[in-house]
């Protein structure tokens, strides 16, 4: 910090000391206060706090709800199998991971969040910076600070070089001939002046750019109209890929579902049928061999249990890792 305000000092002296005949002209403007009176900005910055609201609402709910789902397979821990134990506490675990993977999305450093910010303060700063740009031509300033920038901080400022009221007067006016609709109200506006002007050759100059401004305004908006429609034709795209993607989803999981339950039915018959020959077998065992032989045939059960639960698990972990990639691949 003291080195940028001995650089701010050293530069001030050599201006000083090179336009000494006419004196330099340092003013400032404070942009925080700027924003805050632009309308247009402020009425953008609610909808995005609302939206930033929303997400957050969805965020809490769902983990609620997995809350929910942790505490009623705590209380009824007790009366499951450990095979099932394990598939709920997979199932709630892969669910807030999807909740923490759409908070990061929507609030991280890169998330939507930021991007839509940056989005909304970039046109408002890029039209204080040409009204800046353009007053200190016309009116020749030496140096216009920024009094809420840390880099350019100042250890005073006299009210008198406070150019903040005059860059929202440039930006009102900008906006005015902009919306303007009939000629009596473009002509107004055209004659409105942000201070009384007393050099010819000052205010020819400042017109001049004044056009300039107003044409390259048109040509931002016109790119940034382009660039809206490509967004949303992106995003509409991306909520078609997502929707087919959740479609066949669903799809899949019903069919394991049902796969699933033919399995069971087939167990069952097959252990009806295996009991019914153990029993005609019974006589002629002994009680040895028919231990052995449960033994034998439970092991064979859990193998083949925790087999389907392995690939059951697989499948699951392959369906979201595809529906992750193909969300990534959206942005």
């Amino acid at each position: 910090m003291q080195n940028k305000v001995l650089f701010l000092l050293t530069l001030v002296l050599l201006s000083l000391s090179l336009h000494a005949q006419r004196g330099v002209r340092v003013a400032y403007i404070d942009t925080e206060y700027i924003l805050e009176n632009v309308p247009e900005y402020q009425e953008a910055v609610d909808q995005l706090n609302q939206k930033a609201d929303k997400w957050k609402n969805e965020i809490e709910v769902k983990l609620s709800a997995i809350e929910q789902k942790r505490k009623d397979l705590s209380n009824e821990k007790a009366l499951l199998t450990t095979e099932l134990v394990k598939e709920r506490e997979e199932d709630i675990y892969f669910e807030e991971k999807e909740v923490l993977d759409y908070q990061q999305k929507r609030f991280g450093p890169n998330g939507d969040l930021y991007i839509q910010q940056t989005q909304l303060t970039k046109p408002v700063l890029d039209q204080i910076f040409a009204a800046v740009q353009d007053i200190a031509t016309s009116r020749k300033y030496d140096f216009i600070f920024d009094k809420s920038s840390d880099s350019n901080n100042m250890l005073f400022s006299a009210r008198q070089y406070d150019l903040s009221e005059t860059i929202i007067r440039s930006i009102t006016r900008t906006a005015k001939r902009t919306q303007a609709q009939s000629k009596a109200e473009r002509k107004a506006a055209e004659e409105e002046e942000l201070v009384p002007e007393i050099n010819l050759e000052q205010e020819a100059r400042e017109k001049a750019l004044e056009e300039k401004k107003k044409a390259r305004e048109s040509a931002i908006e016109e790119a940034r109209q382009k660039k809206l429609a490509a967004r949303e034709a992106k995003v509409k795209e991306a909520e078609a890929r997502r929707q087919k993607i959740l479609e066949d989803r669903e799809k899949a999981k019903q069919t394991k579902i049902d796969a699933r339950n033919q399995a069971t039915e087939n167990t069952e018959e097959s252990s009806v049928k295996e009991k019914t020959e153990t029993e005609e077998k019974t006589e002629t065992k002994t009680r040895e061999q028919l231990i052995e032989e449960n033994r034998q045939k439970k092991l064979a059960e859990r193998e083949a249990r925790k087999k389907a639960l392995e690939e059951r698990k697989k499948k699951i972990l392959e369906e979201r890792q595809k529906l992750r990639d193909s969300i990534n691949n959206n942005k």
